[in-house]
């Protein structure tokens, strides 16, 4: 499955829209004596303390986590361009979030121990522990929801959500920035109407303008 652009996409359209960045609980009003160390980011005193006790907990186990690290690969593997999700830490953006937005716990286990019993069902083993080519053979089956069989239905729930989630972390994070060739807020340099433009039209600088507008240190 050709994963990148459309997950781009993806990724795109929720960052902008905030949806899957939004606090679960707007409301909150937790105080804060003293600030949070951090690194770096520009936090309320209260967030800060709310994101160090979602950071010390602990939701998904191992067996999750580890489940969860092989799928997200499958979703965004590594490439040419960059490393793969989990290169990136997008399974510990998702346990986060999850924490952050209880909302999603219960879909995200249940499919998760949803990919379990099918592939026990078909293989005997976890969805950890089957092959490869039988991992991808079942995620093909929830990947395409027009495609899905109506009896997959939890599967493709579940996989739409974490596919979501993993574009989000991915995207949004210094690797997957790097990806979309974004540059951030960076100063424009112009260095002029090009000089076979100029001699199109017979016009030209003088040399105040050339000296004050137009020519830049290009030295560094």
């Amino acid at each position: 499955m050709k994963r990148r652009d459309s997950l781009k996409a993806i990724a795109l359209t929720a960052i902008s829209s905030g949806v899957l960045l939004q606090s679960c609980d707007a409301n909150r009003k937790e105080t804060a004596a003293t600030p949070v160390k951090t690194s770096g980011i520009d936090r309320h005193p209260s967030e800060l303390v709310r994101d160090q006790k979602l950071l010390a907990e602990k939701f998904f186990d191992d067996h999750e986590m580890n489940t969860i690290k092989v799928l997200i690969d499958i979703i965004i593997p590594k490439d040419e361009t960059s490393g793969s999700a989990t290169d990136a830490g997008v399974h510990d953006f998702i346990e986060f979030i999850v924490k952050d937005m209880p909302r999603h716990q219960l879909p995200m286990r249940g499919g998760l121990k949803w990919l379990d019993v099918q592939c026990l069902k078909r293989h005997n083993k976890t969805f950890i522990d089957s092959s490869s080519e039988q991992q991808l053979a079942l995620v093909d089956e929830i990947a395409y929801p027009d495609k899905a069989k109506p009896e997959m239905k939890q599967g493709v729930t579940f996989f739409n959500l974490l596919r979501d989630l993993t574009a989000t972390g991915f995207f949004t994070s210094q690797m997957g920035l790097k990806d979309l060739g974004y540059a951030g807020n960076t100063p424009n340099r112009w260095n002029g109407v090009p000089q076979d433009v100029l001699d199109q039209y017979g016009l030209y600088y003088d040399e105040r303008t050339l000296k004050e507008s137009v020519q830049w240190d290009t030295s560094e």
